[in-house]
């Protein structure tokens, strides 16, 4: 009866759980019931210390390379769940008979698993924002020179991101690192990904009916035109004439609404003007993301950062306009984030308050005030956008922190 943790559990407790028994069998009392999306292995979830753990059972080494690749893609920023640790050599109590690795992940908190999204309220296009999600990641991931190899709905988990989603890698057993990867990688992973998130949309429909406005094949195929309309926008190169240097900013400032950052470009001077080249390892994710967190501290979505930033540069303006004078961008964030988020968020009670990341519910005060107003003809205020806001829709609203299983949901997608 043996067993071995490599990596760095954040709760000593957890040495204390059965690992010399089968993940099958673990007794219920020690398991949460949470909503997951389809796995090929048993994967069970587990609450230490304050904190929701998934552990999922597979062979010694598919588990201690999957550990090395999440730890890699996380250690570049990329948008993946926190590997915790890996339990291996274990032997059964009573046989002596030797158990496959426990791959520990910390479970990524406010993250919705896609059967989920088609059951809350909140997301406006959820075709358009699920298959936006999507390709933003896989684009992300083959920058980095990241092959997933098993790209599905099951595989990713979404969280909210000022009206839109966000997606999160959660598996990368069958997947590969390398320097870069070709174009024929690339493209098969879409066709990996293609397969997988059709099969996934018809059980969905099996489970729940007609999905308004999704066509399982369609949809599916549409992920290849909304990756190829993103990775070229990043990638192609372009010629500019002598004096057409506005062309080239704008095509900054295109990559910069996307999400994405230029560190460096290159500019070749060619018979026909200069051709601008953006290399792969050049362009990375999360420009408004890194921008916001300079400025207040706040680690948030890229969109809702987008949209903090609006709300600091409308603060910033109403600031100059009382006073007469500039305002410095850093004093106006430190105003704005004293007097204008931390008020708001705190004004909601305590017991509504973790339902949804802070960031979110700034986001959607943002938009019920702008509802309010229109419908008022005039300004509301942010104190009564925040009452009317509470009363009137976060009272209803589920907890998303951590998603736990409803007998509204298929059986087949809840372990524990």
């Amino acid at each position: 009866m043996t067993f071995r943790i490599i990596g760095q559990p954040a709760e000593p407790a957890m040495f204390d759980l059965p690992w010399t028994v089968p993940l099958a069998e673990w007794p219920r009392d020690r398991l949460v019931q949470v909503v997951r999306g389809i796995s090929r292995h048993v994967v069970r979830f587990i609450y230490e210390g304050g904190i929701l753990y998934a552990l999922k059972e597979l062979p010694v080494e598919a588990a201690q390379r999957e550990y090395r690749l999440l730890r890699q893609l996380a250690a570049r920023d990329l948008r993946v769940v926190e590997a915790v640790g890996v339990v291996t050599d274990r032997t059964h109590r009573d046989t002596g008979e030797p158990l496959g690795a426990i791959l520990i992940t910390r479970h990524l908190e406010y993250s919705l698993p896609y059967r989920t999204l088609f059951t809350s309220p909140g997301i406006s296009d959820l075709r358009g924002s699920l298959l936006q999600a999507l390709a933003e990641l896989l684009v992300q991931l083959h920058l980095a020179g990241f092959f997933w190899g098993d790209c599905s709905l099951s595989n990713t988990l979404f969280r909210r991101d000022a009206g839109t989603l966000a997606a999160y890698l959660v598996d990368a057993e069958t997947s590969e690192i390398h320097p870069t990867i070709s174009d024929r990688m690339r493209e098969y992973d879409l066709e990996i990904a293609q397969e997988n998130i059709a099969g996934e949309l018809l059980d969905l429909e099996g489970a729940f009916g007609p999905l308004p406005g999704i066509d399982p094949f369609e949809t599916a195929r549409a992920l290849h035109d909304t990756y190829n309309s993103l990775w070229s926008e990043l990638m192609r190169e372009e010629i500019f004439r002598p004096g057409e240097r506005y062309r080239l900013e704008a095509r900054l400032r295109r990559i910069n609404e996307l999400g994405f950052d230029v560190k460096e470009l290159e500019l070749v001077t060619t018979h026909g003007g200069t051709k601008l080249r953006l290399q792969t390892h050049l362009v990375e994710p999360g420009h408004h993301r890194r921008r916001l967190m300079m400025l207040t501290g706040l680690d948030v979505q890229e969109n809702q950062a987008r949209r903090l930033l609006n709300d600091i540069m409308s603060y910033r303006a109403r600031l100059e306009q009382m006073t007469g004078r500039p305002v410095p961008e850093a004093a106006a964030a430190y105003r704005w984030l004293d007097e204008v988020f931390k008020p708001t968020v705190e004004a909601i009670p305590p017991d509504l308050r973790s339902k949804l990341e802070p960031a979110e519910l700034f986001h959607q005060i943002l938009e019920h005030r702008w509802f309010l107003s229109e419908s008022a003809k005039r300004d509301v205020g942010m104190e009564r956008a925040v009452r009317s806001y509470v009363e009137n829709v976060l009272r209803f609203v589920p907890d998303e922190r951590t998603v736990l299983s409803t007998p509204e949901l298929d059986s087949s997608a809840v372990e524990g």
